[in-house]
C-alpha cells in the first residue's frame, strides 16, 4: 500500500498506463470479431483514443516528472480475459455475439472512467494542473465511448432478441395450450 496520496497516484497512473496498453491490443481482436459494422467502428474508432490515452499519459508522467512505466493491472487482466471467452465462444446469433462484445467494451470502460476519475480528483489534491487537464479529456473521452456502446446496445440487444427468438425451438401443444406456458397465449408478444 502507498504511504501517501502522492505515491498512490503515480502506483494507479503505473496501473492505467498498463491496462491502456492492454486494450490496444484487444480491441483489433473484438473489432475482428464484431458483425455490426457500427461496432466495428466503435472499435476502431476507439483503438485510436486509446493510443492517444497513452500518449496522454505519458505527458502526465512528464508533468510529474516521473518517467511513464507500467505495473500490471490485474483488473483489466481479468475484464479482458473475460471479454476473451466471450469472444472465442459459438453462437448461432451475431447480434447475441455483438451484445456480449458491448457488454464486455463496457466493463472496461466502467473500470477507466472510475480510475480516470479518482485520478483526476488526486491530481486535483495535489496540486497538478497539467495532470488535472489531461486526465480530464481522456475522462471526458470514456464517457463519451461509454454513450456510443450504449446507444449501438440499444439497437443490437433488439437484434439478439429477434435472433434468439427465431432459433427457439417450437413448443410442444398440448390440447390448445402450449407447453410450458402455464395457459398463457402461445403467440409471440409484439415489441
Amino acid at each position: 500500500m502507498a504511504d501517501s496520496l502522492r505515491e498512490l497516484f503515480h502506483e494507479e497512473l503505473k496501473d492505467i498506463y498498463d491496462a491502456e496498453q492492454r486494450i490496444t491490443k484487444a480491441l483489433p481482436k473484438m473489432a475482428k470479431v464484431a458483425d455490426s459494422e457500427e461496432l466495428v467502428s466503435a472499435f476502431e474508432e476507439h483503438l485510436s483514443e486509446t493510443e492517444e490515452h497513452i500518449r496522454r499519459l505519458e505527458e502526465v508522467f512528464d508533468s510529474i516528472e516521473e518517467s511513464p512505466a507500467k505495473k500490471t493491472c490485474k483488473a483489466m487482466v481479468g475484464l479482458l480475459e473475460e471479454g476473451q471467452e466471450l469472444m472465442d465462444e459459438d453462437t448461432d446469433s451475431p447480434a447475441l455475439k455483438d451484445a456480449a462484445l458491448i457488454a464486455a467494451a463496457q466493463k472496461v470502460e466502467h473500470y477507466e472512467i472510475a480510475t480516470y476519475g479518482c485520478l483526476r480528483t488526486w491530481a486535483e489534491l495535489l496540486g497538478e494542473d497539467e495532470a488535472v487537464r489531461l486526465l480530464q479529456i481522456t475522462l471526458d473521452e470514456e464517457g463519451a465511448t461509454d454513450k456510443k456502446l450504449t446507444e449501438i446496445a440499444q439497437s443490437l440487444n433488439v437484434e439478439a432478441i429477434e435472433q434468439s427468438d427465431e432459433e427457439e425451438e417450437p413448443a410442444v401443444v398440448t390440447q390448445g395450450r402450449r407447453a410450458g406456458n402455464g395457459g398463457r397465449s402461445s403467440q409471440k408478444r409484439t415489441r
